[in-house]
């Protein structure tokens, strides 16, 4: 009997990929250091060779960006995560810890279900790979449907460049006919050990309710404070690179700006003089109908558009140098049902304007509304200040004077080059951390004996410790257990 029902192909093409990952995963684990780091780096550079036909497939299925940004990203994604993580140890013993004698291994989590969005689709898929295999595991993609071919081409390339560095088949592969139910296999099979999830709220949310271990990116809604001490000129600049790069489909970029007062008038010339075009009351009207759908989710229609696109929808006209729409807007408007103050990716922004030292106020105000727990900027030169706004807003990244989108994945920044943010508790997610191989893998502790019974015993009663175990024993155990794992993956 053949199956011809999509649901029941995807289901069943889930299951025997799952079933390949896992047989690979296995003969894999057992790779050496080098050998990982030999396929990490053909991953990288296949990635390099063709993130230019890449990023132009992406922008032309999806329509989202623009594809010279999404060359960046492409190269980002690949090359400079695999530069940051060359040297990273993440195959057998990972360190020891002589006083304590104690030795932390590295474990590979298994299979691992990727969760591919459409805003970042062939990016995601090097960044992803790329921190799985590296942490010794197998990867199982789940293509967004709206970027499909480009996903599956970007999984090929992978996948390929991985097989031919010496890597089992089967390692990194993807489902070619995604579907919900397919999805909701890969999340719930019990092949799958993990689920590295980045999209929307909903997908996020079936991640972690599936019973699998989760980590899940919810969505962005940074805030970009331009504090009084600031240089004005240079803070809109790093913003509007910011806003425009890939045409805001980052989630780590700025969905508003807040002034002071002390400032404001500074900050609204350098806006207007850079590209910043101020919505009339009329037009911030027109425009709102297509931020947000009727269930109050994004509007796909906007996401990663051009602003002559937007203002075409909206049927207004800006100028020609136009860069990015900002709406005036108020602290008390800030909610659900404000469009203008939620996640957006695309380049239109809210404006605030607050009494000075009111920003950390608003900042969680938004982040609370959406977004809790991913993204901050600020702009100052007060170093106290900055200090205490980093204390008090509810960001798993304050980024200071530096691009929203291009400091919250570590491009700009010294943080973890990733493009799966974590979010914390307070949003939700498993981690905060910019996610690193480090997060794929688990730890085994070995820990040696240094004490007996009679030991702990005599020091509640106040007699002073005396190891039946010599240091002498205890340090020959250490190397042996250590020889024998060197020995192993070697």
């Amino acid at each position: 009997m053949s199956l011809t029902d999509a649901d029941l192909l995807s289901i069943q093409e889930v299951r025997t990929l799952l079933h390949q990952a896992t047989k690979a995963q296995k003969i894999f684990s057992q790779f050496s250091q080098q050998k990982v780091n030999e396929i990490c780096q053909a991953i990288a550079d296949a990635g390099v060779a063709n993130a230019e036909r890449l990023a132009k497939m992406a922008q032309e299925e999806t329509g989202f960006g623009i594809w010279q940004d999404k060359v960046i990203k492409n190269k980002f994604a690949s090359k400079t995560v695999n530069d940051r993580y060359r040297d990273l140890k993440t195959i057998g013993i990972l360190g020891e810890d002589s006083e304590h004698k104690t030795i932390d291994m590295a474990v590979p989590v298994g299979v691992i279900a990727g969760l591919i969005p459409s805003t970042n689709p062939t990016s995601s898929v090097f960044y992803k790979a790329l921190i799985a295999v590296k942490a010794g595991n197998a990867i199982v993609f789940s293509p967004h449907p709206n970027a499909k071919k480009c996903i599956l081409e970007a999984i090929r390339v992978t996948s390929e460049a991985a097989y031919q560095a010496g890597a089992p088949a089967g390692l990194i592969s993807g489902m070619t006919a995604p579907t919900l139910e397919g999805t909701d296999e890969l999340m719930h099979n019990a092949e799958t050990k993990l689920i590295l999830a980045t999209g929307g709220t909903a997908m996020v949310h079936a991640a972690y309710s599936s019973g699998t271990p989760a980590l899940g990116v919810g969505p962005g809604n940074g805030s970009a404070y331009i504090e009084k001490s600031a240089d004005a000129s240079l803070a809109v600049k790093r913003i509007m690179d910011s806003e425009t790069f890939d045409n805001g489909t980052i989630c780590a970029s700025e969905q508003s700006v807040i002034v002071e007062d002390a400032n404001k008038e500074e900050v609204r010339r350098e806006l207007e003089k850079q590209g910043g075009y101020f919505l009339s009351d009329e037009e911030k009207e027109r425009v709102s109908h297509f931020i947000l759908r009727a269930d109050g989710t994004m509007n796909p229609q906007i996401v990663g558009k051009s602003v002559q696109v937007i203002a075409n929808l909206a049927k207004i006209e800006v100028p020609n140098e136009t860069r990015v729409l900002i709406a005036r807007d108020s602290a008390e408007n800030v909610g659900k049902n404000d469009p203008f103050s939620r996640e957006k990716l695309t380049p239109i922004m809210a404006y605030f304007e607050v009494k000075d030292m009111q920003a950390a106020d608003l900042t969680n105000k938004l982040l609370l509304n959406e977004g809790a727990g991913h993204t901050a900027i600020v702009h100052s030169e007060n170093h106290k200040l900055i200090c205490q706004y980093a204390a008090m807003v509810p960001a798993s990244r304050v980024l200071v004077n530096a691009p929203g989108a291009l400091g919250g994945i570590g491009a700009t920044t010294g943080l973890n080059p990733a493009l799966t943010l974590g979010c914390g508790a307070i949003g939700g997610s498993a981690s905060s951390d910019n996610i690193s191989p480090l997060n794929l893998l688990n730890l085994k502790r070995v820990a040696i004996g240094v004490r007996e019974l009679e030991d702990i015993r005599g020091a509640a009663a106040g007699v002073a410790h005396t190891s039946a175990i010599s240091e002498n024993n205890q340090q020959q155990l250490v190397e042996e257990l250590v020889r024998q794992v060197l020995a192993k993956i070697q």
